[in-house]
């Protein structure tokens, strides 16, 4: 993907976690890009509206992209999610064969890419894609503690 994309889509991504944020969801973001660069799906986290601690936004954006390109996989395809993926969201991605992913903030706290079980490092892992972090970092972050602040 050409490096000049990623930070558009990422924008797409924090604009997804923006309206998650309206709608009194955590502000996550998350947009799958196809092989040719096109948008295959966008989402933002909907667990309290669906009452599902699994309707992350990731995982929203893996089942939309699946269901337009009528697959299970999504080789070739690419992440952009503005938080650093939590332990089910890192399996979804390997399940899925996502071929990269482009991620904002890291998390200490919950994260599984670069923190916690480093998901894709384990020996159990399937498939591990390309990863790249720090997309856009103060941004995604300065959205996350403002949305904790308000709430605190």
């Amino acid at each position: 993907m050409p490096a000049v994309r990623y930070r558009s889509h990422m924008e797409l991504a924090l604009a997804e976690a923006s309206a998650a944020a309206a709608r009194g969801e955590v502000p996550i973001g998350a947009v799958i890009v196809g092989p040719a660069g096109q948008v295959l799906a966008s989402a933002g986290n909907r667990t309290r509206e669906h009452s599902d601690p699994t309707a992350h936004a990731e995982i929203l954006a893996i089942r939309a992209a699946c269901l337009a390109l009528g697959a299970e996989r999504l080789e070739g395809c690419d992440l952009h999610v503005m938080l650093e993926p939590c332990a089910m969201c890192a399996a979804a991605i390997s399940f899925a064969r996502l071929r990269r992913l482009y991620f904002g903030a890291p998390d200490p706290k919950g994260g599984a890419v670069e923190n916690g079980v480093r998901f894709f490092a384990s020996p159990t892992c399937h498939h591990a894609p390309e990863i790249y972090g720090g997309i856009d970092a103060a941004r995604a972050g300065e959205m996350l503690r403002a949305f904790f602040a308000e709430r605190r």
